[in-house]
């Protein structure tokens, strides 16, 4: 439960109709809710840029980012640090609104799929963020974007073959091998089969953001994930 608010704070307002609709949108009730209203609660209770939220496209980015986190000694909900997954990248205009600086006014930064940078960029720009032409531009908002995706850029930075370990660590290797037979994975590179492995199973994209986060070295962390909770 949020602290009352301190004397040098105050209560923003909610948007109630906004927020449910974020609700909606982010899917049944879960992590993503959880998420949502965790930072919500804290945030507009707490003294304007007191907070920070970090808008990633879903909740295996979620689990990657917290799961690292962790790792490096940090307890993300006690520096009032939140992850909130957006359900796709298209929601995040909505969650710049509502936590912007028009909005609650939380100290923003994010994570999204090299193919989803201009969807981000826009909403930058539609809630007075403006963010420049190039790639350091984002930067400096606290935006980074990944080459494909998250998982993308943990599996190059760990290697196909430890990454292969790991599903097997997880009892999944027949699973594994039995997809790269399949007619639609054979041209594909190892890296690309690992990354589409993890795409096949609910569930099972959230679980191996967990797991790669839990082997990366911590030395070679991907740069966006690197960069981004070195910026909150």
């Amino acid at each position: 439960m949020p602290s009352p608010p301190g004397p040098n704070c105050e209560t923003r307002e909610v948007d109630d109709v906004a927020l449910s609709r974020l609700v909606a949108v982010t899917g049944p009730a879960g992590s993503s809710n959880a998420a949502l209203a965790a930072a919500v609660a804290s945030v507009r209770h707490a003294a304007a840029g007191s907070c920070a939220v970090i808008l990633v496209e879903g909740v295996s980015d979620q689990s990657a980012i917290e799961a690292l986190a962790a790792r490096q000694g940090r307890n993300l909900g006690q520096e009032g640090v939140f992850v909130v997954p957006m359900g796709g990248a298209t929601n995040v205009a909505s969650f710049l609104d509502l936590f912007g600086p028009r909005g609650l006014a939380a100290r923003l930064a994010g994570l999204c799929d090299e193919g989803e940078e201009h969807v981000f960029r826009h909403g930058l720009a539609r809630a007075g963020l403006h963010p420049g032409p190039a790639r350091g531009d984002l930067e400096r908002l606290g935006f980074y974007v990944c080459v494909a995706d998250l998982e993308d850029e943990m599996i190059r930075s760990l290697g196909a073959a430890s990454v292969e370990r790991l599903i097997a660590g997880q009892g999944e290797l027949a699973s594994f091998r039995t997809f790269c037979r399949q007619p639609a994975q054979r041209d594909r590179t190892r890296q690309q089969q690992l990354r589409r492995f993890m795409g096949t199973r609910a569930g099972r994209k959230i679980h191996y953001g967990q797991v790669l986060a839990g082997a990366l070295d911590l030395t070679r962390v991907p740069r966006p994930l690197d960069r981004i909770l070195a910026y909150v």
